[in-house]
């Protein structure tokens, strides 16, 4: 039973990893310029699945999930017109982020529902294990 804390205690980091991203994410939609002076990419967690023979020798196996890696969104950055702005080229167009704001926000809420859910489930664990103890009495 106590597997299943760690696994539902990968899940919530990897969750909390994601929602960080992207709050990342929507707080440069509107970078033109990064430190690299080109307009901000959007960033996307790679999950992996865990699996690992338990010590014991059981049998038994524990899981989870974790971030593997980071990657820059590759889609093509929009331009605009702007011939006025700072980081306008030669012809007047500056290149935007590539972030999408309705996208990372339903990307939000599937990282909150996510973490959430592993929450009810360290809770249910919980109580089932509470109740296991108390058939005894």
């Amino acid at each position: 039973m106590a597997n299943i804390f760690d696994i539902a205690g990968s899940g919530m980091a990897a969750q909390s990893q994601r929602l960080n991203l992207v709050a990342s994410n929507l707080a440069n939609a509107d970078s033109t310029s990064g430190p690299d002076g080109e307009a901000y990419r959007a960033q996307n967690p790679v999950f992996s699945a865990l699996l690992q023979q338990a010590q014991s020798g059981n049998g038994s196996t524990n899981g989870g999930v974790a971030v593997t890696a980071v990657v820059a969104d590759q889609s093509p950055l929009p331009v605009r017109y702007d011939p006025g702005h700072p980081h306008a080229n030669e012809a007047g167009y500056v290149e935007m982020s590539n972030v999408n704001a309705m996208a990372e926000m339903a990307n939000m809420m599937s990282a909150s529902r996510s973490y959430q859910s592993n929450i009810e489930v360290m809770n249910t664990s919980k109580q089932l294990m509470l109740r296991t103890l108390q058939i005894g009495r």
